[in-house]
């Protein structure tokens, strides 16, 4: 039976994965999370990019996956697409006769083209591709546009345009692999965002070229292929720069968040030089666009939290907002109303609303979310859901319309089926119903996600109250904020205080805490810090002031401690590491464990469930107490994310009564806890409940089982694991759904036993690889049971000894007193584990 579990981790990820495919999955890139969300187009209820017609009279705008048109002045929007796919990025031809723009359908971003007299639209690239960024040449001739069309990387492409069509499409800039030590962006570098010079000749980019962080500088080349290009100017950006000419073509703007934590509109020479500012705020202006006649500069910006969509006079800078308050459809539409009831009360929720034509829809004035992968087999497009107060009202085409609703994972998920009538209202009112979880009137279990960002550089702008919104809407109790840098700024550095966020209410609790964000040794979160936020919060960021690999991990997490915090390993594996042939095995979690310094571990977060639980359990092998906790990581002002907030959460048993944090902390420290995406658990050996130790007499001991499990979806696997073991396989009902199990389970050797929930692969509505959930182990104390560590413990030298080989190796120390400093502490905790081997 030994390490049959680990066996089974390894056998079945294999069908898990094969199901659930990141969008778009052609890109190659790494950290999809982040270039999706912040340079792919997204599908927001409020616009998302613009262009100007040629008489800068009217604005031409993508807004809820369809194109517009709204003159200036006027408050009603024209619909001018409205599918197969989700339309954006348009742009308008100088004769004002076609808009080009990219549609998201059939698993690809491609090119069309809108004939603006008679509204007919046609498909322009058929490369299976992702086709982004199309802009005019300034005679029309001439289309520039960023594809993956080469090996899956970024470049700018360039075709000729006549009558509706592409044709001579040709590669404009190269492929060229860099030496640079990159981590958030690819080896090769990428040209993006590409724009004209205002005679044709030239095109202004966006590329990482001879750059490690951020996405790149600005860049001019002749529009020819072969063409040297020429960096005029360079300053980090992430993706959201987006330069335009002014008319004249003597100056840029462009967004950038230089010495600043937003993004804000900023003019450069065209040539290069010294920019500036032209806006201000605590929020993004984003996407802007000169107009034709010079005078304004059209942007999108979420200092409301949405996006919307504003002009500023290029002289004097005045700002006015370009408001849709009429919308004007293309096909037939009704209003539809939705009420959301639990107990004969609205209450928050989560809605997923899907229309005949595949696509979904949402209030205007709400926040679309998308999934951020999905099994193709289920569904054409990735899914789509808002969060509601209790009560939304929507338009959406006349038909059928398919809602789901669900509230956290203890509710039933309801499913519904509407006809919508064109011209008429529709109501719906769903009634959620609990799940039949067992009561403990000693206690209650309490949910909390300990991996949440407020703020990450994404479409929205968040806010405390709206992040409470969202985890009512989830049914989630405590929030931890993880403060953390994007690149050089900290979007929410402001926010972070010891304090209970004052948005807090009774049910729902946000603090805000900290991402302590060093790759190369792993990330840690720091929950609870009582004086002050950690800087610099990172190390090993190589080309910067923060190159050096000091402080290791142990070294801050001593720095928390000072603080009072709890310092936990967060998002830790994809795979089972291999200390025999990974040679870049620096991650620190067993050095630190040894060490005494962590206080939990993200067994369920973004990352593979099975394979970190594969290296969990080890760890508890080799003796240590290290309880489970989960997070997410969603970035939650994302409009697609790995989410949402709660989508990974861990439950901590507390004593009865209101909220209380510090009751919270204290429960997950001491493993009263398990952490799940779907599944809820109880556990208990005899009288030992989950975070407890249970004392046997030597022998074999019939030891009392109780376990129960409910779910939300079905799920294919209820196992009791001791010390890596599968040591029983646990009968689930017919729907696979609940399980209530009372046996005995024979025991006679020391260790520890958790229950764990899981599933072959993904379960919609669980936006996760596949349903998981774990318990905190019951530790098991036999008497004369002294079970072997030796191959457990030999593991984690082999990949200590790994760490060390690099750290001596490392060549970007500040002080030679610096790399003796941390190699003791690696040396230290290898002898732990030596210690173990005998």
């Amino acid at each position: 039976m030994r390490y049959r579990a680990l066996f089974l981790l390894l056998v079945y990820p294999l069908a898990a994965f094969a199901q659930r495919d990141p969008v778009l999955k052609q890109i190659d890139l790494p950290h999809a999370y982040y270039y999706r969300e912040m340079y792919l187009p997204q599908l927001t209820t409020g616009p998302s990019f613009l262009a100007w017609a040629p008489d800068s009279r009217s604005l031409i705008y993508s807004m809820a996956g369809s194109l517009w048109q709204q003159k200036l002045g006027i408050t009603s929007a024209q619909q001018l697409t409205s599918g197969p796919g989700y339309d954006y990025q348009p742009d308008c031809s100088p004769d004002g006769k076609w808009v080009i723009y990219d549609s998201y359908n059939k698993d690809a971003v491609e090119l069309w083209a809108l004939n603006l007299s008679n509204g007919k639209t046609q498909q322009l690239t058929h490369n299976g591709s992702v086709d982004l960024e199309p802009r005019f040449s300034p005679d029309g001739k001439r289309v520039a546009f960023v594809s993956t069309q080469y090996k899956g990387h970024l470049h700018i492409f360039v075709a000729d345009f006549r009558n509706g069509e592409l044709t001579s499409i040709t590669r404009l800039t190269g492929e060229t692999r860099s030496s640079l030590p990159r981590y958030y962006y690819s080896q090769f570098d990428h040209e993006i965002s590409p724009a004209w010079s205002t005679d044709g000749s030239e095109i202004l980019f966006v590329s990482n070229r001879n750059h490690i962080y951020g996405t790149g500088g600005f860049w001019r080349m002749k529009a020819e292929a072969g063409s040297e290009p020429r960096e005029i100017h360079y300053e980090e950006t992430t993706w959201k720069a987006r330069p335009d000419f002014s008319p004249d073509g003597k100056r840029i703007v462009y967004a950038s968040y230089l010495g600043q934590q937003w993004h804000q509109l900023w003019l450069m020479p065209a040539q290069g030089g010294d920019p500036f500012p032209i806006s201000y705020g605590d929020f993004d202006n984003v996407s802007p666009r000169w107009s034709p006649d010079g005078k304004h500069i059209a942007f999108i910006s979420n200092r409301n939290g949405n996006t919307s969509l504003w002009l500023q006079e290029v002289l004097g800078g005045a700002q006015t907002e370009l408001i849709a308050k009429e919308r004007r459809y293309l096909k037939p539409s009704g209003q539809f109303s939705i009420t959301v009831l639990s107990a004969g009360r609205p209450v928050p929720a989560r809605i997923f609303v899907t229309a005949e034509d595949g696509r979904a829809y949402a209030p205007d004035d709400t926040w679309m979310r998308a999934d951020d992968s999905f099994v193709r087999s289920e569904r054409a497009f990735e899914p789509h859901y808002f969060q509601t107060s209790g009560t939304s009202e929507l338009n959406v085409p006349a038909g059928h319309l398919q809602v789901e609703v669900m509230r956290g994972f203890e509710y039933r998920v309801e499913k519904r089926q509407i006809l919508i009538a064109a011209g008429r209202r529709t109501s719906l009112t769903i009634y959620l119903q609990p799940l039949n979880v067992p009561k403990d009137a000693r206690s209650q279990w309490v949910s909390g996600d300990v991996h949440v960002h407020m703020n990450y550089g994404g479409a929205y702008r968040n806010s405390p109250k709206r992040l409470v919104d969202q985890a009512a809407a989830e049914n989630l109790q405590v929030v931890e904020d993880l403060v953390v840098n994007k690149e050089q700024r900290i979007p929410d550095i402001a926010y972070f205080s010891p304090k209970l966020d004052p948005a807090s209410t009774a049910t729902n609790l946000l603090f805000h805490a900290q991402e302590f964000h060093t790759s190369y040794w792993g990330h840690l979160g720091l929950l609870n810090l009582t004086q002050h936020y950690i800087l610099p919060e990172y190390a090993g960021y190589a080309g910067t002031a923060a190159a050096s690999l000091f402080p290791a991990n142990a070294i801050v997490a001593d720095m928390a401690h000072e603080q009072q915090a709890l310092v936990g390993y967060v998002h830790p594996y994809e795979t089972i590491p291999d200390p025999a042939k990974d040679e870049s095995l620096n991650h620190e979690l067993p050095v630190d464990l040894a060490l005494g310094k962590v206080d939990y571990m993200e067994v369920v977060g973004f990352a593979d469930h099975k394979s970190t639980a594969a290296v969990w359990y080890r760890l508890l092998n080799c003796g240590f107490r290290l309880p489970t906790a989960a997070g997410t990581d969603a970035m939650a002002n994302f409009a697609s994310l790995r989410g949402p907030v709660g989508l990974n959460r861990v439950y901590v048993n507390v004593p009865p009564g209101p909220l209380n944090h510090t009751f919270w902390l204290d429960g997950l420290k001491h493993g009263r806890s398990f952490a799940t995406n779907g599944p809820l658990l109880g556990f208990a050996l005899g009288d030992r409940r989950i975070g407890d130790e249970l004392k046997l007499p030597a022998g074999e001991n019939k030891v009392k089982l109780t376990a129960w499990m409910r779910s939300i979806v079905p799920i294919d696997h209820l196992q009791v694991i001791c010390n890596g073991d599968v040591v029983r396989d646990l009968k689930l009902s017919g729907d696979r759904q609940s399980a209530d199990i009372n046996e005995s389970l024979p025991i006679s050797r020391s260790g520890w036993c958790v229950l764990r929930a899981w599933s072959d692969k993904s379960e919609y509505p669980v936006l996760d690889l596949y349903p998981y959930a774990t318990t905190s182990p019951i530790y098991i104390s036999v008497a004369g049971s002294n079970p072997s560590r030796k191959e457990d413990a030999g593991y984690f030298v082999a990949w200590i000894d790994r760490m060390i080989q690099a750290a001596k190796s490392n060549q970007d120390w500040n002080t030679e007193r610096e790399k003796t400093a941390v190699l003791s502490l690696l040396d230290y905790a290898r002898n732990i584990y030596v210690g173990m081997e005998k």
